[in-house]
């Protein structure tokens, strides 16, 4: 059985988009990132398969399984991945000329329950903040896996739902001036 483990890019003060839902304070890092590209990279090896939202997927599909991509570190991995795509509006996704991703119309927790019972490694939600707020709600998230950016935004997107969530410190680390935190849930 799979693990459902939740990674998130967030702000020091804990947003994971700014007001507007843009990602762009990301950009926003000095320097490189071949520490946590080695890291990603290493930890992507016990990784099965990737849940998006329908916007998260547009934006990953815009780069992943392009030519854009294959100077990235972490390209062949990622896009070997098996590929879901929550969404009630699209009807197809494409992965380039990887072929299509799966679609996930209905319950949103039946499933990922069901995808979990299928996987044997761990199966990520990258980004996709509703996505993400529905599947803590559901209490099916298994891990949670922070980047956080030397960058403050003062207001923006939260991807947890309004309730406590009771969280393990498992591991840290400080890579390229990142602070990645990852902790096992909790049932509250």
């Amino acid at each position: 059985m799979g693990r459902l483990v939740v990674q998130e890019i967030v702000s020091a003060d804990g947003f994971a988009a700014d007001a507007d839902g843009n990602f762009t304070f990301t950009q926003k890092l000095e320097g490189g990132t071949a520490e946590w590209d080695r890291h990603q990279f290493a930890w992507l090896d016990g990784v099965e398969a990737m849940a998006l939202g329908a916007r998260t997927y547009e934006m990953f599909n815009g780069f992943w399984p392009t030519p854009a991509s294959e100077s990235e570190l972490i390209a062949d991995k990622l896009n070997a991945l098996d590929r879901y795509v929550f969404s009630t509006t699209l009807s197809t996704a494409p992965w380039g000329t990887l072929g299509e991703c799966r679609i996930e119309s209905g319950d949103a927790a039946e499933a990922i329950r069901r995808i979990k019972r299928e996987a044997s490694g761990a199966v990520v939600v990258w980004g996709s903040l509703s996505l993400a707020r529905s599947l803590f709600a559901a209490g099916e998230v298994d891990e949670l896996r922070l980047l956080v950016m030397p960058v403050a935004l003062g207001a923006g997107r939260g991807f947890l739902p309004e309730r406590t969530q009771l969280l393990k410190l498992t591991g840290t680390a400080i890579l390229d001036g990142l602070v990645e935190l990852v902790y096992d849930v909790q049932s509250a």
